[in-house]
């Protein structure tokens, strides 16, 4: 016979599961992504292979451009061809700059709910993945897209509750406003499990790397992670909680979440790394929106 704490959890997983099979095309990642997703992944991939995948997508091969010349990144002049790109970025950068690219739409689709605004969340979620950019900068981590593209959809969960459980979701967005407390915990309570389920069990059906996965579905309590496999969950963390007090976007999830020094140890971040990010997120908000509006 299953404990009680069994039972819960297989209720919990059971409604998870559920909620990601009846998404419909939201769950869908466009195309062009997907192959860009598999060539990637695939050590016996050229730069030649995703540059055309990526060049027979006009609007992916704009946006790509779009973003290396931007001050997103501040490279010295003008890269005007796709090809340049990869070479001057690498695969993985562009694979995570054309997903970024892909998901603007996947906010503003879908139902509406009271107290919800795709855009809002949006912007959260970009604050979020330039925040992530930023430790990752000051941690001198080469790899600063993985983590801007993991903050960007850290809240994918969301979307999955506004799809599926919208009347739930206004619920636990009006409970939140009149009686703060531990937004994941309301989820909990009103429709059985929180975001952070929902969106790492999305992520898994996309077959995004795990430690991606693990980040979303921890974002919240990522010290719950073994130490081998803390370090993005702490990282989105950290930059969560700097975007809601900047209170960019629907910054309820983590408006009473802090971090502490252990945190900071764990990323190898100086506190004084955190407040120039702090005077900064702004600014670099601004221009990453900018960047990456439909």
């Amino acid at each position: 016979m299953l404990s009680t704490n069994s039972q819960t959890s297989a209720n919990t997983d059971k409604l998870v599961a559920t909620a990601v099979a009846d998404l419909g095309e939201i769950a869908t990642l466009p195309e062009v992504t997907v192959r860009i997703i598999k060539i990637v992944e695939n050590p016996k991939s050229t730069a030649r292979d995703l540059h055309d995948v990526i060049k027979n997508d006009p609007a992916l091969s704009t946006r790509l451009l779009k973003v290396v010349n931007s001050a997103f990144y501040g490279l010295p002049g003008q890269i005007g061809s796709v090809d340049r790109a990869i070479v001057l970025l690498g695969l993985s950068a562009v694979k995570n700059i054309s997903i970024a690219a892909s998901m603007t739409h996947m906010f503003n689709a879908g139902q509406t709910t009271e107290g919800f605004s795709g855009t809002e969340v949006w912007r959260h979620s970009v604050a979020v993945g330039v925040a992530c950019r930023m430790l990752s900068a000051a941690q001198g981590k080469p790899n600063v897209e993985e983590s801007f593209l993991t903050g960007l959809i850290h809240d994918l969960g969301l979307l999955v509750e506004r799809q599926v459980f919208g009347k739930k979701l206004g619920e636990v967005i009006s409970r939140h406003r009149a009686e703060g407390g531990d937004f994941c915990q309301i989820e909990r309570d009103v429709i059985g499990a929180d975001h952070q389920a929902f969106g790492m069990a999305l992520a898994n059906k996309w077959r995004f790397p795990m430690p991606l996965c693990t980040a979303i579905g921890y974002h919240h309590r990522p010290m719950d992670l073994a130490a081998a496999n803390r370090e993005l969950g702490v990282l989105v963390y950290v930059a969560d909680v700097l975007a809601c007090r900047a209170q960019i976007g629907f910054h309820a999830t983590a408006a009473h979440s802090d971090f502490d020094e252990s945190m900071l140890a764990t990323l190898k971040v100086d506190p004084g790394a955190v407040e120039e990010i702090i005077s900064k997120l702004p600014e670099q908000v601004a221009i990453t929106e900018s960047i990456f509006r439909e």
